[in-house]
């Protein structure tokens, strides 16, 4: 059932900006921008354990941000920035409604100081 007034996203949005909201998760996506690494290279900087950033991986895997390989023994992760586009898309709608709005009240803004003049 859709609701009226609410237009339908990519599919995939939700668990996308939920992947997003930890500070931890976007702290592993930009060491990922530099490459792909290993869940103990990428436990080094925090203060937790190994299975911790494992289940941080899980959610970036199932936002589709993180892919994981396999080498030997290894299974590093890499950043797959495609599903963000989506996100920045859809906030790129509102950033067209808050320009629009500040520059009609800088029009606005304007005629009041013609006014006053």
């Amino acid at each position: 059932m859709e609701q009226i007034g609410y237009t339908s996203g990519p599919p995939n949005l939700d668990a996308v900006f939920s992947a997003l909201a930890d500070p931890t998760r976007r702290a592993i996506l930009t060491k990922l921008a530099s490459g792909e690494a290993s869940v103990n290279e990428l436990a080094e900087p925090f203060d937790m354990s190994q299975p911790a950033v494992s289940k941080h991986l899980k959610v970036l895997e199932k936002a589709g941000l993180v892919t994981r390989g396999t080498d030997r023994q290894r299974r590093p992760a890499k950043l797959n920035a495609a599903p963000m586009q989506d996100a920045v898309a859809w906030l790129e709608e509102f950033k067209r409604f808050w320009t629009s709005s500040f520059d009609q009240l800088d029009a606005l803004l304007e005629e009041l100081k013609k006014v006053d003049e």
